[in-house]
């Protein structure tokens, strides 16, 4: 079995690592591993000494907010020669390290898979000269485990690299803020975003940002390209948009492989169109800053994975790299992420875009196709008179709608079919209140917060069934987009179940998960819920920053209804030291337990504690009272505050990640109803988000899944990460503090 590993962090920083080199730790100290952090990437390795340290449970309390990487990074050009490698294996040797832990880039990785491979070369060497060295002969292999730290989103054998997502939200905030002086003098703006040979961040960007125009490497561009780039952005000018926003990633090259700069491009619109042009290069300004939610969570989940595959499998000689596809981890050999995430790059080298783009994946040429449609100056297809669909967005407002609204109203109307937006959700099916969108308009939708056409809770009543049938058919209406929550898909239910009795309901559906409690059947994740998730671990950072001030007990109450994803999740990307959960529930054993660590780990030094609290953990120990119950058996040695964060969790711009998800289920629930339309069908389908994948199911088939009593599904994948967080949490064993 392994008893002592080593972990490192190298190449370029991305925010996120620390959270990886902290579950590494912790998980490791846990399972009765001694950890050694390796300062400075390579460059430690290769130096030794004081660079190598033994890592202990309180030295990576703390990190998890921060952005960079405590450990350091450098790129060693030593490590690069065999004499170099030779060194670094004497260290590891020296600290008898049996595994290493690297999170870095594909150069990273591949440095670990050479060190590896040549390890046994290097250890007989070493031992000719240092025969004190000898045991360490029984560990002929050095085991290897890479987490993908990559802002660029570049590594194969993995959806999303750690950090790629803290980038993205960067870039697109960035575009928000350049958009409003860009309409302010009806400027042009050029952004430039890294990347180096993977245009992901510049086309997610795109998508999320709402750009005019976008260039990505694995985009074979036509010789005369920029025409076509001129002329659109020539037809937005006189359409009287106030703004174009052209995203071009660091790697973009014309067809012959010359690159494609930013001040080149700025340079060709305002010599023929003569306007103003500013050009903004992004830089290392999306590489920093404290890690977003999704990549704390990424890299937490990634980290403990590649503790558990060396415990778990001890006679297994592991070069492989931890990724997360399809939202569950996966281990893929060393050699083949390293070999096929560089023969994108080669491809594109030489000039075959098209393969590159193959090897990039599906999901990256579909979201290549869908921004090619969303940046379109018009539809495709003129007006069609044959009918039109509906959208409407449902109970409690939630971050992203109006990106679901504006891409799948785009995706229907470039097909020639006209889209109404129900004004205040089911009541404007009832009063006959719709509003017909512009192609133009839905532009700048997605970036918007809350719902722009409007969402109310309501109720029905016998008399607004007939009255919902005469309005679809008086206004054509031949398909419904529904968005929202739980309330949404049960109306929309009661709403098929009067088809016997009013033939005008008898058209397909479609229904959007959106709520920010994620609590909604064949779906992991709900449009709205990152952006809560962000705004809840924001609000929990500030609340550490009065760390110093005094010892001090938080209890942060969460939104969530009955369902723990926002607690649970919240605790576990912002370090919080428990979460109470309505699928657990709270106990006045808990409680008395929870004081009893409070009192010793405050009387050994401890500044503070954050406890999350679902707002339906107990009907009982609410909020307040458990403040009351701490405060009076603290006996003076800590204070109690509450933190309610209320609507503040659903409030915000969007997050990157729900626009995105709001963007592609928009989309595709476009295109299905496009298909049922042409098909003539009337089936009333969800449409949901399992990992990287969109599923469509019947509606009875996704509320067979739910507790309509608690409101959740009965299987909540995130309950499969209770053990990590409370692993990850506690205050460790006394002798690693």
């Amino acid at each position: 079995m392994t008893t002592i590993i080593g972990v490192m962090t190298s190449g370029g920083d991305s925010p996120g690592m620390n959270a990886a080199v902290r579950a590494v730790v912790r998980r490791a100290i846990d399972r009765g591993i001694r950890v050694w952090g390796i300062f400075d990437g390579y460059e430690g390795l290769v130096q030794g000494g004081d660079h190598i340290r033994l890592l202990k449970w309180g030295d990576v309390g703390g990190i998890l907010q921060k952005g960079g990487t405590f450990l350091g990074t450098a790129r060693s050009d030593l490590f690069r020669t065999k004499e170099g490698r030779r060194l670094a294996a004497l260290n590891l040797l020296k600290a008898g390290i049996e595994a290493l832990i690297v999170i870095g880039g594909d150069g990273s990785l591949m440095g670990a898979h050479v060190l590896s491979s040549e390890w046994p070369e290097h250890v007989a060497d070493i031992l000719t000269n240092h025969s004190d060295l000898e045991s360490r002969q029984e560990n002929p292999v050095l085991k290897i485990v890479g987490l993908p730290g990559s802002i660029d989103n570049d590594l194969h054998g993995t959806d999303m690299s750690i950090g790629a997502d803290t980038a993205l939200n960067h870039i697109v905030r960035a575009i928000d803020n350049l958009a409003s002086t860009a309409a302010s003098h009806q400027r042009t703006f050029v952004v430039e975003t890294m990347g180096r040979h993977c245009g992901y961040l510049a086309l997610a960007a795109s998508l999320a940002g709402g750009a005019s125009w976008v260039l990505v490497p694995e985009e074979e561009l036509e010789l005369r390209w920029h025409q076509k780039m001129v002329a659109s952005i020539e037809k937005s000018r006189q359409l009287g948009r106030p703004h174009q926003m052209i995203i071009v990633a660091e790697g973009a090259r014309h067809a012959d492989g010359l690159l494609i700069s930013s001040s080149e491009i700025r340079k060709i619109l305002s010599e023929r169109l003569g306007i103003d042009v500013r050009v903004t290069v992004l830089g290392h300004v999306q590489r920093g800053g404290s890690p977003s939610a999704f990549d704390r969570l990424l890299a937490t989940r990634l980290g403990v994975a590649a503790v558990d595959l060396l415990v778990n499998e001890p006679n297994r000689p592991h070069s492989h790299m931890i990724g997360l596809i399809k939202n569950r981890v996966v281990a893929t050999p060393l050699v083949e992420v390293v070999e096929k995430s560089q023969a994108v790059r080669q491809e594109i080298e030489n000039g075959n875009y098209g393969k590159a783009l193959e090897l990039r994946g599906e999901s990256f040429r579909y979201y290549l196709d869908l921004v090619k449609t969303l940046t379109r100056i018009t539809p495709a297809q003129e007006r069609s008179a044959d009918g039109a669909v509906a959208i409407l967005t449902a109970g409690a407002d939630a971050p992203g709608m109006n990106a679901a609204v504006s891409v799948a109203a785009r995706c229907l109307l470039n097909h020639g079919v006209p889209v109404y937006g129900s004004r205040d959700g089911f009541y404007g099916l009832i009063r006959d209140d719709f509003v017909e969108l512009d192609w133009h308009e839905m532009v700048s939708w997605v970036n918007r917060p809350a719902s722009e056409i409007g969402t109310a809770r309501f109720t029905f009543e016998e008399s607004d069934f007939p009255k919902i049938a005469a309005n679809i058919s008086k206004r054509q209406i031949r398909a419904l987009i529904a968005i929202g929550g739980l309330g949404t898909y049960l109306k929309i239910r009661q709403i098929t179940e009067m088809r016997h009795r009013y033939d005008a309901l008898n058209i397909p559906m479609i229904i959007l998960p959106a709520t920010i409690d994620n609590n909604l059947p064949c779906t992991e994740f709900s449009i709205g819920s990152d952006t809560a998730l962000n705004n809840i671990v924001e609000a929990v950072d500030k609340i550490r920053h009065t760390a110093g001030a005094t010892r001090r007990t938080f209890i942060v109450e969460v939104m969530g209804r009955e369902c723990g994803f926002l607690a649970l999740m919240g605790a576990m990307a912002s370090g919080a030291e428990k979460a109470y959960l309505p699928e657990i529930g709270i106990s006045l054993a808990d409680l008395n337990r929870d004081v009893e660590i409070m009192k010793e780990s405050f009387s050994r030094g401890k500044r503070m504690f954050i406890y999350l609290r679902n707002e339906q953990s107990s009907y009982h120990y609410t909020t307040d009272f458990i403040c009351r119950l701490f405060e009076e058996e603290s006996k003076g040695l800590f204070e109690v505050r509450t933190a309610i964060l209320g609507h503040l969790q659903r409030g915000g711009i969007p997050s990157a990640f729900d626009r995105i998800t709001a963007s592609r289920m928009g989309a595709e629930a476009a295109f299905a109803l496009l298909k049922a339309m042409e098909e003539e069908k009337t089936t009333v389908q969800v449409l949901g988000l399992r990992g990287r994948g969109l599923t469509i199911v019947p509606i009875e088939e996704a509320l067979g899944e739910m507790d309509l009593k608690r409101g959740r599904p009965r299987e909540e994948w995130f309950m499969r990460l209770l053990e990590v967080a409370e692993t990850l949490a506690k205050q460790g064993p006394p002798e690693c503090e």
